[in-house]
């Protein structure tokens, strides 16, 4: 098999999952949740060969597949790999046994059709980040809504329905403007070009007024916001985290927010490189925004899941901090930051859910000195808390790191030019790596140290398959952390490409 059969099937092996599950027993839930696991860890590996043929010498699409699929309309079926998503997707098939092996315990009902949605937006997720053509994108982006819609409500908590129809109404939305400017662009690419296309290589060539590209930058930034989430789209989100079940969670932090990062990085600023360069400002004050106020949030929270919800506000912050900068630094740095949110949130929400199965609480003040009742558990946490605060070694220090570095190198020439908005906007930034100690290091002082204190004791502490999990991320996390020059050749003639477009204008008789 090629290498861009092989991304097929990489991309279609979990929809190959949903039919072994169909002609499984419907009462043997461990054959189920065997032949789950052993499709994802399959998906893993394939991928994993992929990233490794991967030559970070190349610039654009590798492993391309491209066939005719709506003609009339220039719809093409159009995947890929690139520096932009090779990261992303190896993240996504990283996740997925990990996800399916936290819910070995968790879920005892409707099992069969529990792991059926786990597949399926697997399948949502890995199609959103491969596809290369944007009809094809937006139907991947809108499928993620089904599954997810699911697992949280009838997997989710007794607040579920609410949740569901939140989460539903606010990224049903931002996707109904983007379909709709999404069709303007290939309309007007259409009348100024004569191609009838909604591959990207061909929609970054459309020249468009500065007010018509403000409009459109508007609607795909409205629909990308709400799924990273900034500040002010952000209150869906505590409400999604807290009601889904733990694997729901960890698809959630872990991926499914990148959606919005990527977006952007992808499609938003290199399709409208002048609006882009003349709402910068605005962009990166509500990108430092979302760092404090999602910081400020999570320091005053006394539910344990809403403090790494809102703690997830600020990290991805520093993505859209460094996406703005358009500096190769930051924009690097933004692409690792994502990666280390998605294993160290994800690591976190794992977390909770192994402590919520044995004391059913997620109240913050429920809990006091797990590190003498559950010693191994803490150790992960610490861990884990370590990464997310930023300690050096660790992915997250590596990431936010060159962020704040490639935010100072954009802003200080400007400085001395006498824009001092940036710079200012860049201090500010430094400010959520304290927060974040704070709110951090407050819950691991509720939480692990003082009085011995859980409900349901005695408390048994982490079995063979939780270490396994948790010890897959904590190495991940330090692999990123203390060998980031790998992953940075991986992207980095994207993060080049990226910043190209954004900085070359496309209005009408502008340069090409």
């Amino acid at each position: 098999m090629s290498d861009a059969g092989l991304l097929n099937f990489v991309l279609f092996l979990p929809l190959l999952g949903v039919g072994l599950l169909l002609l499984s027993p419907a009462d043997n839930h461990d054959f189920t949740r065997r032949i789950t696991l052993t499709v994802m860890i399959v998906q893993f590996a394939l991928a994993a060969w992929l990233y490794a043929r991967f030559d970070s010498q190349v610039a654009g699409l590798q492993f391309e597949t491209r066939l005719p699929w709506i003609a009339d309309w220039g719809v093409s079926y159009q995947i890929g790999l690139d520096g932009y998503n090779i990261l992303l997707v190896m993240l996504t098939a990283f996740l997925g046994p990990l996800v399916v092996a936290g819910a070995f315990s968790a879920i005892t009902k409707d099992v069969k059709l529990f792991y059926a949605m786990v597949f399926l937006i697997q399948f949502a997720m890995m199609g959103t980040f491969l596809a290369q053509d944007l009809f094809l994108f937006y139907v991947f982006w809108e499928t993620m809504l089904i599954p997810m819609f699911l697992l949280i409500g009838i997997w989710g908590g007794n607040r579920r329905i609410y949740a569901t129809i939140k989460f539903f109404l606010y990224t049903a939305f931002g996707s109904i403007l983007m379909l709709a400017a999404l069709i303007y662009l290939v309309y007007s690419l259409q009348t100024t070009s004569g191609i009838t296309s909604f591959a990207f290589a061909d929609l970054v060539k459309a020249k468009l007024p500065l007010n018509v590209q403000g409009w459109l930058l508007a609607a795909f930034a409205l629909s990308f916001a709400i799924k990273v989430p900034m500040v002010p789209l952000h209150t869906w989100l505590p409400d999604a985290h807290v009601e889904a079940p733990t694997a729901g969670s960890v698809i959630l932090a872990g991926v499914l927010l990148k959606m919005g990062t990527y977006g952007f990085m992808k499609l938003g600023f290199p399709l409208f490189p002048d609006a882009t360069l003349l709402f910068t400002p605005w962009l990166m004050a509500l990108a430092v925004l979302s760092i404090v106020y999602g910081a400020c949030l999570a320091l005053v929270q006394d539910d344990i899941k809403k403090i790494i919800a809102y703690s997830s506000i600020s990290h991805l912050g520093y993505v859209m901090l460094g996406l703005l900068s358009l500096e190769l630094t930051g924009i690097q740095g933004a692409v690792i930051q994502m990666v280390s949110h998605g294993l160290v949130a994800a690591g976190l929400f794992l977390m909770v859910g192994m402590i919520y199965e044995r004391c059913h609480t997620r109240e913050l003040a429920a809990y006091g000195g797990l590190a003498k009742l559950l010693p191994v558990y803490s150790v992960f946490f610490m861990i884990l808390t370590l990464a997310s605060v930023g300690l050096p070694t660790t992915s997250g220090f590596t990431g936010e790191f060159l962020v704040l570095l490639g935010a100072f190198k954009a802003a200080w020439p400007l400085h001395q030019a006498g824009q001092s908005l940036p710079l200012v906007l860049a201090v500010v930034a430094v400010s959520g790596v304290v927060l974040g100690a704070l709110y951090m290091l407050r819950f691991a002082l509720g939480f692990l140290y003082g009085a011995a204190k859980a409900p349901h004791q005695p408390l048994l502490d982490l079995d063979a398959r939780e270490k396994t999990i948790l010890g897959l991320i904590v190495v991940a996390v330090f692999a990123l952390g203390l060998f980031p020059d790998e992953p940075m050749r991986k992207t980095e003639m994207a993060a080049k490409a990226y910043k190209q477009l954004v900085v070359t204008s496309r209005l009408p008789g502008g340069t090409p």
